[in-house]
């Protein structure tokens, strides 16, 4: 099933989309403000994004840079009451893979969404994931740091495989969480910092950094 991630502050339209989207299959997650949004963008847990411009903190146009410039690849649909040339132009020199202004049909922003979702899925197949020495193979999942070759349960697998896709970024703890546990894991457990040492003991010490108040990084 397909994740959804909308990134909306007018309630009203992010139930409309919500509800229509769920309708027709897919998995979604509301986000109200940019921060939250490029936060949860940035998790790789999605297939594509519905990004407001409008949003309070960072705007949808910053969202969008930022996960560019991270290249976080997962398709965005802008949604926006801008319908200005330059706004458009903007947008899909900034990274978005389609613009839609409001007010809109929802029957037209589903074929476009299962459009974008069809388009990502014949993209080219990554089967192996490297940083350094360390690999994943996605279809055996099994790991190699080195010469060594790793086995792993299967929440090692989808956490080095988070860490793999996303060398050099600062993860937080909430975003493994979201990532690898779900949304309605407890927040306060220390169930990320179990794992995180898991891996350390499979694949070395220094595999994984600690980056103190905010969280880990595979560097």
């Amino acid at each position: 099933m397909k994740r959804i991630l909308i990134a909306e502050d007018e309630e009203r339209i992010a139930a409309f989309v919500e509800k229509g989207l769920r309708a027709s299959g897919f998995t979604t997650t509301i986000a109200a403000d940019g921060d939250t949004a490029a936060d949860y963008a940035r998790t790789g847990g999605f297939d594509l994004v519905i990004l407001d411009i409008g949003l309070p903190g960072q705007d949808g146009f910053t969202v969008l840079r930022g996960l560019r410039e991270d290249r976080v690849s997962t398709p965005v649909i802008v949604l926006t009451a801008r319908d200005s040339v330059r706004d458009t132009v903007a947008g899909l020199e900034g990274g978005a893979d389609d613009w839609m202004t409001k007010p809109f049909r929802f029957e037209e922003l589903l074929a476009r969404v299962r459009l974008r979702l069809r388009t990502a899925a014949r993209a080219p197949e990554v089967t192996v994931l490297r940083s350094g020495d360390l690999s994943l193979d996605l279809r055996t999942r099994r790991a190699r740091a080195g010469q060594t070759s790793v086995d792993l349960t299967a929440r090692e697998f989808v956490l080095l495989e988070l860490f793999l896709r996303h060398p050099g970024q600062v993860l937080t703890r909430e975003q493994i969480l979201s990532h690898v546990w779900g949304y309605d894991f407890d927040p306060g457990s220390n169930i990320v910092d179990v794992y995180v040492r898991a891996l350390r003991k499979k694949l070395g010490a220094g595999r994984v950094e600690t980056v103190r108040g905010m969280g880990y990084r595979l560097p």
